[in-house]
Formats: structure tokens, sequence, C-alpha cells
């Protein structure tokens, strides 16, 4: 329990911030969860489109603070890395039975 005015105040704003942050979190990783299935499925073209809102949600979320930079570049480097596996994987299987 809080002693002060100042620290009753303190609570209340870290409250609002956690809420903040824990849907912002969750929004990420929505779209992360998004991509993954869509170039697990094989479908490029909506991958692609989901990697755009992965990323720019990724970016987002570190300009609030809500997760550091240097995280979301590499969460976001990894889904592209993802992405061409996936564009890279039925040129492949096609040469193969050729």
């Amino acid at each position: 329990m809080p002693n002060t005015k100042s620290a009753e105040k303190r609570v209340r704003s870290s409250a609002r911030k956690a809420a903040r942050n824990k849907s912002i979190t969750s929004r990420v990783k929505t779209f992360e969860k998004k991509f993954v299935t869509q170039a697990a499925a094989g479908k490029v073209e909506d991958a692609k489109g989901a990697l755009s809102a992965a990323i720019s949600a990724y970016a987002k979320a570190a300009k609030g603070g809500v997760i550091k930079k240097k995280t979301a570049q590499r969460k976001a480097s990894r889904l592209q890395l993802a992405l061409n596996r996936a564009a890279a994987a039925p040129k492949a299987t096609k040469t193969a039975k050729a």
C-alpha cells in the first residue's frame, strides 16, 4: 500500500501504463501470428501484407518504448527471413519436380 499521495498517483499511473503496454504487446503478437500462419501455409502474397503490418507494429511498439528498438529490429529481420524462405520454397520444389 502506498503511504503518500505521490505514491498513490504513481500506482495509478503505472497501472495505466501497464495496461497500455499489455495491449500493444498483444497487438504485436497477433500480427506476428497472422504472418507466421500465412507464411507456413505458403500464401506468399498474403504473407507479404501481413509482414508489412507486423513490421509496422514492431516499429510503433519500439517508438513508444514498449519494446526495445534492437528487439523490434531483430524480430522484424527474422520475419523477413522467414518470408524469403517461404518464397524460395515453392521455386525449389518446382525445379525439383521438373
